[in-house]
């Protein structure tokens, strides 16, 4: 899967960040309050439609069996063609595409440049492949086990409280007040983790390999997740603006996203099937990295965001 601008974003995620750095989600809470369901012709999927679905950050091919109206939202109950119903799963519509032709060559294309897990046993449906049933049976009945035991093991991942309120008031600024980060962000997220690099050489003498495969794997997960994750509904255009000629999202946004990102995290790696041991140690190194932003908090993240108003006059305003 690539960073595609055309790939969609999961705004019931984006539209919780500064209350998921207060509290755990409580999406499936019953609402007493829900607006009565609209037409089901307005929902842009039927049951029994094969759909294209994003999932830990790969692209699979399911079916829609089921339709519910929640939460003022579409919910989508999918089976993963060719896999066992115990991957059956709700989703929202911002993890669906249509299936087509055009869609399944572009997201399959990049999901075989750009495969982030490299492994077949991480217990989740099979990335768009040709793959006899009769292998994915029996890939199947080897990985269950593995994802059920990996399903309860959330990285806990603690922020503290200063990036904590950092996230708060990004959700106030772009939610409330209908505010931007001005792009491109100085320094972005590539220069960032560059900047901690240097960092770890200058208090610990050298860089160990795991540190920079952990800078490595983040930027990536980055790149890959902030169109569909990482981005509130107003944001949606200056990331259509922004991301030009295949730049990676890491050349052009900041800390601002990055903090976002830690929130999703732990959902991120629940079945990437890290072995206890060095699911301590990742934990430990990415607590060590939120202290290094803690501590340049003043100049890795904006104090005052901008309207888009302020940035389209910019742009229209003629060179001195």
């Amino acid at each position: 899967m690539g960073t595609s601008k055309d790939e969609p974003v999961d705004d019931s995620e984006t539209e919780s960040y500064g209350a998921a750095a207060k509290k755990s989600d409580t999406e499936d809470e019953p609402d007493e309050h829900a607006a009565l369901p609209p037409p089901r012709e307005s929902c842009p999927y039927e049951e029994g439609e094969k759909v294209l679905a994003f999932h830990s950050l790969q692209v699979y091919e399911a079916r829609v069996r089921k339709i519910e109206y929640r939460l003022n939202e579409w919910r989508y109950f999918l089976h993963y063609l060719g896999w066992n119903k115990n991957w059956d799963e709700w989703v929202l519509g911002s993890r669906l595409m249509k299936y087509t032709e055009e869609n399944v060559q572009k997201h399959l294309t990049n999901s075989s440049k750009q495969d982030l897990e490299k492994n077949a046993g991480s217990g989740r449906p099979a990335q768009l492949k040709t793959v006899p049933r009769g292998r994915k049976r029996k890939i199947d009945a080897a990985t269950k086990e593995k994802g059920a035991l990996s399903s309860g093991k959330l990285v806990s991942i603690r922020l503290p409280a200063v990036l904590k309120k950092q996230l708060t008031d990004d959700c106030e600024f772009i939610t409330h007040l209908g505010k931007l980060v001005k792009l491109p962000r100085v320094p972005n997220v590539d220069d960032i983790t560059k900047k901690y690099l240097n960092y770890r050489m200058k208090k610990d003498g050298l860089v160990a390999d795991s540190v920079r495969e952990i800078m490595k794997g983040l930027q990536c997960y980055f790149d890959k997740v902030l169109p569909i994750m990482l981005l509130y509904k107003t944001e949606r255009h200056q990331y259509e603006q922004a991301i030009t000629d295949n730049v990676p999202p890491s050349m052009v946004y900041g800390a601002e996203h990055l903090l976002r990102l830690f929130v999703k995290l732990p959902e991120l790696l629940l079945h990437a099937n890290i072995e206890e041991e060095t699911l301590t140690e990742l934990r430990q190194k990415l607590t060590e990295f939120l202290k290094f932003l803690q501590k340049n908090q003043s100049t890795f993240f904006m104090s005052t965001y901008h309207s888009p108003e302020e940035s389209e006059s910019s742009k229209n305003r003629p060179a001195s």
